[in-house]
């Protein structure tokens, strides 16, 4: 099928399309979040968006400023970002269960990607064949 990774597509390749698939999924992402005021959000769910919304804006726009080793760089933004959480929440109290709200924010990333990628396959369905691009 178009979508499936070829055997034969070089390690570059499947690269490229890894990150090709990022930058689509953060841009429709950014492109529902619309633009942020200057001003500090009042409630804590927007201010929760707001710092997820301008994190993932410096990914993409790292990712891009480095043209062919965009994938490099979007491989080792998860291990900042888990570094960053480990530290933020070494500092709050047990009784708030850091470590479990962590996890579950991490597969709720896992699954809106995968939400979006079937999202993306369904507008491409041909009769009771999905192909994806």
């Amino acid at each position: 099928m178009c979508g499936d990774l070829d055997e034969e597509e070089s390690d570059s390749e499947i690269e490229e399309k890894l990150f090709g698939r990022f930058l689509a999924h953060a841009r429709e992402l950014l492109k529902d979040s619309g633009q942020s005021s200057p001003e500090q959000p009042a409630d804590l769910a927007s201010y929760m968006e707001r710092l997820f919304v301008d994190t993932l804006s410096r990914s993409v726009r790292d990712g891009e400023q480095v043209g062919a080793n965009g994938y490099e760089r979007l491989a080792v933004q998860p291990v900042v970002f888990a570094r960053l959480a480990g530290l933020l929440a070494g500092h709050l109290s047990l009784g708030e269960d850091p470590l479990r709200k962590i996890m579950e924010a991490l597969m709720l990333g896992y699954a809106e990607a995968e939400a979006m990628d079937r999202a993306g396959a369904q507008a491409h369905q041909h009769g009771d064949v999905v192909v994806q691009d």
